[in-house]
């Protein structure tokens, strides 16, 4: 079972780009592994909470990210 699991800064997507993620990652498995992947993908998209996660040592915020800070 393709298993993807994306982990987000939480409010900055919309429900409509969820979908896209799930649908165009769940279209990529299909493509590498073929159609008898598409009914067993799973791919979750995990909302952290703004200011849960670094890079670099630093910490990441939704408004580092947009360019507000």
């Amino acid at each position: 079972m393709p298993f993807a699991h994306f982990k987000v800064p939480a409010g900055t997507l919309t429900t409509e780009d969820k979908k896209k993620i799930v649908e165009r990652t769940t279209e990529l498995y299909a493509e590498i592994y073929g159609e008898r992947a598409r009914a067993t993908t799973v791919v979750l998209v995990d909302e952290v909470a703004d200011g849960g996660w670094g890079v670099g040592g630093g910490v990441l915020t939704a408004a580092l990210l947009d360019g507000d800070a």
